[in-house]
């Protein structure tokens, strides 16, 4: 039933609505505009469903308090803190590395005051952004000289641009990797000015493969680690070593792309070993490019480093700028970098390598004691039990193997239906909860968990009742 004109006419005012004390504390927090704005939209609405019979006729506080909910609901950001528990440890969707809290206060300072980024302050004259972090890298890595812009994909882009612009890049079938996003190493190669020549197989690569392909018109030869996949059976590759008396005996530059890059030998936290970037710089590659938001657990970056007279000219291509870091990034880079000058607490001061490194054990107890508090707060519809867990790296590091960990496996006991109310629940909640569907529950990776305070704070506050309906 249609509501009448007249008892249209009761529908609250903008300016009544303005003076209610929900409002006053609106246009406090939110200013007058959005304030304004927002009780008109929230009145419009109201109108039409007055019209429609669906909705009876609000006071000005119940007009006031929707406007506070819809400007609350936009004013949080979406990049909201989530708890991670999906059992992947650097995930790319959920920002990869957590920052040391060492480059969190570098960053928080850079963003406070000015800083001498581009500013020698001996001389009084221009200085260079990269100077901050060049002799960090060439100490840690043993370059020559080193470089940074603002990711990997950059780094390998800039690179084969200066060495390969309109000329040839060799690089092994095997190895023409696809990253996330679906960005493929040959459209890169493309993007660069680079004519991609293809050698070998995709699953066999020989010394003489690359030898016969260079020619007058080669530019670089590129190395790709495939951290991100691996070819198992009938395979074989040419190292670094060996590719390094390659192309040094043909006179062209050898380019090797480590991917996500190591500065420490993994192994000592108990995962399979990776070639670090020292390795890279000693077999004799002229240019090794890697990340510094994945295995190096720093802020999202892309580092270049090898032979001067090669950096030099990366760092004079026009593209250099377009790649280039901020201020906050750069503080950041520099305060994780310094931390590998201590390897030895590395771990205690790195959260990438906190959380690698922690034994089972540990996770298993700290799952035994949240369970009566997920079961708690799931209900007596889902049964709540420890499991065993096998976490993954993440972000294309080593891909095949993973890390024994621990978390809970919430079962329902009517169906699937409500396993995604439940995690749509988890989602929703202030501090979202991310975890994973598998074989018919939700399984809760606790390696990444740090705050077990936060975590249960965040569980009190589950809405039940919105996972049952």
């Amino acid at each position: 039933m249609e509501i009448s004109r007249a008892a249209l006419r009761d529908l609250p005012s903008v300016d009544a609505v303005l003076k209610s004390a929900t409002a006053v504390a609106l246009l406090e927090r939110f200013g007058r505009f959005a304030t304004t704005e927002t009780i008109r939209t929230v009145l419009a609405e109201t109108r039409v469903a007055l019209k429609t019979g669906t909705q009876d006729i609000p006071t000005v506080d119940q007009v006031a308090s929707l406007a506070l909910t819809r400007l609350a609901d936009s004013d949080r950001s979406g990049l909201r803190p989530v708890f991670n528990l999906t059992g992947t440890v650097l995930h790319t969707n959920l920002g990869r590395a957590v920052l040391a809290e060492a480059a969190i206060e570098a960053a928080v300072a850079a963003m406070r005051d000015p800083v001498a980024l581009e500013f020698d302050l001996a001389t009084g004259s221009r200085g260079e952004r990269d100077e901050h972090v060049k002799e960090l890298l060439c100490a840690l890595t043993g370059a020559e000289d080193a470089t940074v812009v603002n990711n990997n994909a950059a780094a390998v882009l800039l690179a084969l641009n200066t060495l390969a612009a309109r000329r040839e890049a060799i690089v092994s079938r095997g190895e023409l990797i696809e990253i996330g996003g679906a960005f493929r190493m040959p459209d890169i190669m493309s993007r660069a000015g680079a004519k991609l020549v293809e050698v070998g197989t995709t699953n066999r690569t020989h010394p003489k493969d690359y030898a016969t392909a260079i020619n007058e018109a080669t530019g670089v030869i590129l190395k790709v680690h495939t951290s991100n996949y691996r070819i198992l059976g009938f395979t074989s590759e040419v190292g670094g070593a060996e590719l390094a008396r390659i192309a040094a005996a043909r006179k062209v530059p050898l380019l090797n792309d480590l991917g996500s890059g190591t500065l420490v030998d993994l192994s000592r936290y108990g995962l399979k070993r990776e070639p670090t970037v020292r390795e890279a710089v000693a077999e004799g590659a002229d240019v090794v490019t890697f990340s510094g938001d994945k295995l190096l657990g720093g802020p999202q970056a892309g580092f270049i480093v090898g032979k001067r007279v090669i950096i030099e000219a990366i760092n004079r291509n026009p593209l250099k700028r377009a790649l280039r870091i901020d201020k906050i990034r750069l503080a950041a880079i520099e305060a994780t970098l310094k931390l590998y000058r201590d390897p030895d607490r590395l771990a205690a001061r790195l959260p990438t390598f906190r959380l690698l490194a922690r034994p089972r054990s540990e996770i298993e107890d700290q799952a035994g004691r949240l369970l009566p508090h997920m079961q708690h707060a799931a209900g007596r519809a889902f049964t709540v039990s420890v499991c065993e867990c096998e976490c993954q790296i993440g972000s294309g590091a080593l891909p095949l193997d993973t890390i024994p960990s621990a978390g809970l496996r919430i079962a329902s006991n009517a169906g699937g239906i409500e396993l995604e109310r439940l995690a749509a629940a988890l989602r929703g909640l202030e501090r979202p909860v991310i975890g994973r569907l598998e074989e018919g529950a939700i399984i809760l990776d606790l390696r990444c968990l740090t705050d077990e305070g936060a975590f249960l704070s965040a569980l009190s506050t589950l809405d039940r009742d919105a996972t049952a309906k």
